[in-house]
C-alpha cells in the first residue's frame, strides 16, 4: 500500500518517502513527537502525487522510481527542502543527489537527534533570515520577536523563562542538564549558583503554558520537551 503511515495536524509538514515499513514508522513517530505534521508514503509515484510539504525525507532506493529521479522531479515542481535519506554513502551518490536538487544528504543508519537537527537546518536555510520559529506540537517560539504562543494564543513569559524554553525547544527530546540550561538561559558560561533556582522557573513555565507532559523531568539528568498530551489547560 502507498497510503500514509500516520500523521498529525501541526503547521510544518514533512513527507517521509521510505519503502521499509519499520524505518518509515520509526521516522514518522519521531517527527510527530517533535511536533511536525507527517505523511509517509512508500513509492516514488505516491511521493509525486502527495501534497507539497515543507520538507521531504527521500529514500533513494525506492521500488518503482529511482530516488534521484524523484528528487529531480520534486525539485522541478516545488521549493520544498529535500533531505536524501539512504544507505548509499559513496561521494558520487551524494554529488548526484545534491546536483539534482537535494538540500542535504543523510546516510543510514543515523540517530533521531541528528535527523531532527538536519530538518531544522534545512528549514532555516529555506526561511527568510530573522524569521525563525521553533515549533513543537501546539507550541511556537518566534526567536526574532521572542514571543511564545500555544495554539496561536500568545503566552507572556519572562526573559529567563523564554531562554529556558528556547534551550529545550531547540532540540526536542534531548535531555538538557540543569547546568546546560542555566549557562544558556542565564548567558553565563560558568554558572556557580544553586541549580535549584531553575525549578522555580520550570514550575512557572509549566503553569503558564498549560500543556501537560510538555516539560519532562528526567531525574538525575535534567529536563526535556516530551510529547504533548492534548491541548492547553487553563491556568
Amino acid at each position: 500500500m502507498d497510503g500514509p503511515v500516520t500523521g498529525s495536524t501541526e503547521e510544518t509538514r514533512v513527507l517521509v518517502v521510505e519503502d521499509d515499513r519499520s524505518i518509515a514508522e520509526s521516522l514518522v513517530r519521531g517527527l510527530r513527537q517533535a511536533g511536525y505534521a507527517v505523511e509517509g508514503v512508500r513509492t516514488g509515484r505516491a511521493a509525486l502525487s502527495a501534497a507539497v510539504p515543507d520538507v521531504v525525507l527521500l529514500d533513494l532506493g525506492l521500488p518503482d522510481i529511482d530516488g534521484v529521479e524523484v528528487c529531480r522531479m520534486l525539485r522541478a515542481r516545488s521549493d520544498a527542502a529535500i533531505i536524501a535519506v539512504t544507505a548509499r554513502g559513496e561521494e558520487a551518490d551524494r554529488v548526484v543527489a545534491l546536483d539534482e536538487g537535494a538540500d542535504d544528504y543523510l546516510v543510514k543508519p543515523f540517530g533521531l537527534a541528528e535527523l531532527l537537527a538536519r530538518v531544522r537546518a534545512v528549514l532555516r536555510r529555506r526561511r527568510p533570515a530573522g524569521s525563525e520559529i521553533l515549533r513543537h506540537g501546539p507550541l511556537a517560539l518566534d526567536l526574532r520577536s521572542r514571543q511564545v504562543s500555544v495554539d496561536g494564543r500568545p503566552i507572556a513569559l519572562t526573559p529567563k523563562e523564554f531562554g529556558i524554553l528556547e534551550c529545550l525547544a531547540a532540540d526536542p527530546g534531548r535531555v538538557m542538564s540543569r547546568q546546560q540550561i542555566l549557562e544558556r538561559a542565564w548567558d553565563d558560561a560558568h554558572w556557580y549558583g544553586p541549580t535549584k533556582v531553575l525549578d522555580v522557573h520550570i514550575a512557572a513555565l509549566r503553569r503558564k503554558l498549560g500543556l501537560p507532559g510538555l516539560i519532562e523531568t528526567v531525574y538525575g539528568h535534567g529536563f526535556r520537551l516530551g510529547a504533548v498530551e492534548g491541548r492547553r489547560e487553563r491556568p
